[in-house]
């Protein structure tokens, strides 16, 4: 008797496995120069200061308890601190609560505030990790394009005008991933208001805001609207292996959220969320810790752009190295990125195609590039090659 093999979950049609992490697998070669990855860099990461919080942390054996599902208490009133500082009001730690990285607050989120066919607006192109979750949760999904202010507000409108009732709108507000662009404050002020009187929720997603180059961000959306969540992370200015993220929201969001928590994984890790505590705590150094990263990813964004931009001159359009971990570049040649890829990967240099990003737009000849794991020779090398497979298809 052969036998039957149980189902999986209809959730699952449709799903794919994210383009980004699949192409990770092919240029873990050492002769791969890769602009692909969207990994801030290890050699920043503040080992030594890690292992003196961890130590610290581990002279009490509460750490290695269970603890709180919103988070370590402690924690929450650091980043109750933080935040208010950022928002330009005092937020109580009710409205705060700590997840397993910002992607685990999507993940919740959308369980919190989506119905099966609910409508969630995103920019295009959009973040990988956020549509995945969307897709999941039996979203219908509906973009608006991003310029060079960030999201077009004003199509936004339209659609608000057309009879469109978003459950939510989801932006990466300061150094999108993957456009590299910032919303503007006036778009800010104005996506908020729309929320405010149309009865959305906006999800502020804002893991890059501090890593800014010439000039700090914008006050958040969530300054002028009480109908936006915001997330943000530790593991762009710290380390992603600590797994700390957060959210600010109405309590009553974080109540719902915590309900689901329970139900994923109980609680995030004590430990790493005490080493977090003492680090952001530390506003002195962590200010130098974060100068000293914003000043090296800097250093490295422009000589990427300047490197494109000298190789390619008018074939290719970037957006500015102003802050975050990447450049979106379109050909204006009409050069397909996916068709590249495999020249590409054969002349030894790695990015992701534009068609990983798209919802409505195809991005066919766009792509995205991350300059923070390699000096300004290797990221020179990687334009030269990168030169060399497209000579190879013209």
């Amino acid at each position: 008797m052969s036998a039957i093999t149980p189902p999986l979950s209809r959730r699952l049609d449709g799903l794919q496995s994210s383009a980004i992490r699949d192409l990770l697998k092919l240029t873990a070669r050492a002769e791969i120069i890769s602009l692909a990855g969207g990994l801030p860099d290890a050699q920043l990461m503040p080992r030594d200061r890690i292992a003196v919080a961890a130590d610290a942390a581990l002279s009490d054996r509460s750490v290695l308890q269970y603890t709180e599902s919103p988070g370590w208490g402690p924690l929450r009133e650091v980043l109750a601190t933080r935040e208010s500082a950022r928002m330009g009001r005092t937020l109580s730690v009710d409205e705060v609560f700590v997840t397993h990285g910002s992607q685990q607050a999507l993940s919740l989120l959308a369980e919190v505030l989506l119905d099966p066919g609910a409508l969630v607006i995103v920019e295009d192109p959009a973040y990988v990790g956020a549509l995945q979750v969307f897709r999941a949760a039996g979203a219908r999904i509906v973009a608006v394009p991003l310029d060079a202010e960030g999201m077009r507000v004003d199509v936004l409108r339209e659609l608000l005008a057309q009879g469109e009732r978003p459950a939510f709108v989801h932006t990466v507000s300061n150094f999108h991933n993957p456009g590299g662009v910032t919303m503007s404050p006036q778009r800010r002020v104005e996506l908020a208001e729309l929320a405010t009187a149309h009865g959305f929720w906006v999800i502020e997603d804002d893991p890059y805001g501090e890593l800014w180059f010439d000039r700090p961000s914008p006050a958040p959306v969530a300054t002028h609207s009480p109908n936006v969540i915001r997330l943000s992370s530790a593991s762009k200015i710290l380390a992603p292996s600590l797994r700390v993220g957060w959210m600010v929201a109405p309590t009553q969001v974080c109540r719902a959220v915590e309900l689901l928590k329970q139900g994923a994984d109980l609680c995030g890790s004590a430990l790493t969320q005490q080493i977090a505590a003492t680090l952001l705590a530390d506003t002195d150094w962590l200010a130098a810790h974060v100068d000293s990263v914003r000043q090296v990813y800097g250093q490295r964004a422009r000589a990427l752009v300047n490197a494109v931009r000298t190789t390619f001159g008018d074939r290719i359009t970037t957006s500015d190295a102003a802050g975050g971990m990447f450049v979106w570049a379109d050909f204006t040649d009409g050069t397909d990125t996916q068709a590249l890829l495999p020249h590409a990967l054969d002349a030894g240099v790695a990015y992701v195609p534009g068609a990983a990003f798209a919802v409505s737009t195809d991005y066919t000849h766009s792509m995205r590039l991350c300059f923070t794991t390699s000096d300004t020779p290797v990221l020179e090398e990687a334009v030269a090659r990168l030169a060399k497979a497209h000579a190879a298809i013209g």
